[in-house]
Order: C-alpha cells, then sequence, then structure tokens
C-alpha cells in the first residue's frame, strides 16, 4: 500500500472495520492491513493481577503517568531487533494522539521510563498497539493502571489484536472474529472518555478496585 496516503481518519475507519496497520520492518516503507481469524481481548473485568504483581504495585516504586511521553513509548517499543512499526505508522500514531484518539501510559523509575503502553481510542474501545518493559514487572504494571482507567472511563472493549501467553497468564483470551466484530460495533458507537488529566490512583485503590471487579 501507498503509505502517504493514509491519514489518521483512514486509519480510525479501519480500526472500525476491524483491522489494524504493520509493517514488515523498521526500514520497510509499505504497510499492510492485518484482519485476523482470531482476535485476542482483555476482559475488563478479568485483569489477573498476581500476588507478586500486587506486591509491586503496592511498593509504590514506580511512578505512573498517562500522555506525558508518548513519543518516548512509542519510540521504547520500537526498539528491539525486529519491529512492526516504521516511520510511517509512527507519524500516523503521533497524528492520532495530537487528535486525542492515542494515549499511553508511562511507568517511570528513578526518572527513567522504565515500560509504558499505547493505543488508540475509539468511542468505548481500546485498540492496544504494543507495550515495553526496562524494568521487571513494568510493562504488567502498565497494564494495570490502563485497565483500572478503562474500566473508570467506561470503555467495554480493550482489543490486544493476538493472544500471546504473557497475555493470558494476565487475563487475555481469543475470541472469533464475528464475535469480535459484534462487539467492536457495539463499542465503537459508544461514548467513553479517556481523560489526559485523570489522576492516578494510589496502589491501595488500584488494588481494591481491581479485587472488586476480578
Amino acid at each position: 500500500m501507498d503509505a502517504e496516503r493514509l491519514t489518521p481518519l483512514t486509519l480510525l475507519r479501519a480500526y472500525a472495520m476491524g483491522i489494524f496497520p504493520m509493517a514488515e520492518s523498521r526500514h520497510d516503507p509499505r504497510i499492510f492491513w492485518v484482519n485476523p481469524r482470531k482476535r485476542g481481548i482483555f476482559p475488563l473485568e478479568g485483569f489477573h493481577i498476581s500476588k507478586s504483581l500486587a506486591r509491586t504495585i503496592r511498593r509504590g516504586r514506580f511512578r505512573i503517568c498517562t500522555d506525558s511521553a508518548f513519543d518516548h513509548v512509542v519510540e521504547c517499543c520500537a526498539d528491539r531487533p525486529e519491529t512492526w512499526i516504521n516511520a510511517e505508522i509512527f507519524r500516523l500514531y503521533r497524528q492520532l494522539f495530537d487528535l486525542g484518539h492515542a494515549h499511553s501510559i508511562e511507568v517511570w523509575q528513578d526518572d527513567i521510563l522504565a515500560g509504558g503502553v499505547y493505543g488508540v481510542t475509539l468511542g468505548s474501545a481500546f485498540f492496544g498497539e504494543s507495550m515495553f518493559s526496562r524494568r521487571t514487572d513494568a510493562s504488567k504494571v502498565a497494564l494495570a493502571y490502563l485497565v483500572d482507567r478503562l474500566r473508570i472511563g467506561g470503555f467495554t472493549l480493550f482489543d490486544t489484536q493476538f493472544l500471546t501467553d504473557h497475555l493470558a497468564s494476565l487475563g487475555a483470551i481469543e475470541i472469533e472474529r464475528e464475535d469480535y466484530l459484534s462487539r467492536l460495533e457495539r463499542a465503537v458507537n459508544r461514548d467513553a472518555n479517556f481523560d489526559r488529566a485523570w489522576p492516578i490512583p494510589e496502589p491501595q485503590l488500584l488494588l481494591q478496585r481491581s479485587t472488586q471487579t476480578s
């Protein structure tokens, strides 16, 4: 596909139809659309916080922020030997961020970005794009705070694109395309709010809310 013809609006329309873009590598300028037969999702009431992860959150050794370093999070997600994030995809997500349709959760330790996750919002759907971790459990902590944010904001669908063993251990499941598209249609036609000024909950409150909804 000619990446120069892609716009943020085209990207949002694609997400609304259940497809998303990828590149073969960082240096390949071409973009192709992906429409998996089986889709990974996080049931928002089923995110699993293990005892060890709860201890990490309770200790408060990480500082959590949202939308404070979006570019940095995407760059860190792409900083690996193989990545589907090329320059054009980075540009498009940066534009979606400027439009309020992309967000990131950042996990800091000693003023160093230790982990994070970013994704796209449309209606009450959140499309998780990528995450990274440079400290033990940092990406898991980012996901825990993200799920809490989505619950509070009225989101109904957390799309993980694919299901991995790592995501499954945290409560993600895999559903058929038809089921996904049905959930997607309802989600994109419902309002939700990912407020950039949301108050970061204290660790104990986060864990308490997670227990109440799991």
